[in-house]
């Protein structure tokens, strides 16, 4: 039998999860669009995460190229979820997808190819 997971993890995990792949999702619209770009989800893209890299600025390494940046940030999201959630919940180790938020995900995608059957 598996433990729950608090709820306030679960939370805590989807928002951080939400913050990275947005980071992730700037980073992707940035190889095939310019930043000014006037297509609607660029533009959200944009906006959602300028205020983390403004807030990221200080600690993101001059020579790192523009577009990087964001995926530099996500890198923070990532850690903190890769190392900092298994703190706080007391696990020592957790396992390949094993973040809420992908794990819904995966299991969604697996649902949809008829991996899973309900």
């Amino acid at each position: 039998m598996t433990a729950a997971i608090p709820t306030w993890a679960i939370v805590l995990d989807y928002g951080l999860g939400v913050i990275m792949w947005t980071l992730i999702g700037r980073f992707g619209m940035r190889l095939f669009l310019p930043e000014e770009s006037r297509f609607f989800f660029s533009r959200f893209f944009v906006r959602a995460t300028d205020p983390l890299l403004k807030l990221f600025g200080p600690i993101t390494p001059s020579f790192l190229v523009q577009p990087m940046v964001p995926l530099y940030v996500a890198w923070f999201f990532f850690m903190a979820r890769f190392y900092l959630m298994p703190w706080l919940l007391g696990y020592t180790v957790m396992g390949m997808l094993s973040f809420p938020l992908e794990s819904e995900f995966a299991r969604g995608v697996a649902y949809l190819i008829g991996l899973i059957v309900k």
